[in-house]
């Protein structure tokens, strides 16, 4: 889990799905560098892991939409969470390396 925790592209599509329903070439839009592979791999890895729901419609074209289930959605507002804390401690860690820095290079 932390593999997949750690990866960008998992916490962008956690990120977007946590504003509700997706198709995917809205998920495909909304991410910038996504690569269509690179999507379906992330989101193929989600769903496997009980955090994504897809549903496919039998439309032509298929109409798959993505969402997140409710532990899913456990983990977005975690990811929220840890956003938070980033952003409220930047100035600190970037003093803490600039001291580091200075002692160590």
């Amino acid at each position: 889990m932390l593999d997949r925790l750690g990866d960008r592209w998992t916490v962008l599509v956690l990120v977007e799905l946590s504003k509700g329903t997706r198709r995917f070439r809205e998920l495909e839009r909304a991410i910038p560098g996504i690569s269509q592979r690179m999507l379906t791999l992330t989101t193929k890895r989600l769903c496997r892991d009980g955090l994504v729901e897809r549903t496919v419609y039998p439309t032509t074209p298929p109409q798959t939409d993505y969402r997140l289930t409710p532990m899913g959605k456990s983990l977005a507002d975690m990811v929220f969470a840890l956003a938070d804390w980033s952003r409220d401690h930047k100035d600190a860690v970037a003093a803490a390396r600039g001291r580091w820095d200075q002692e160590h290079l």
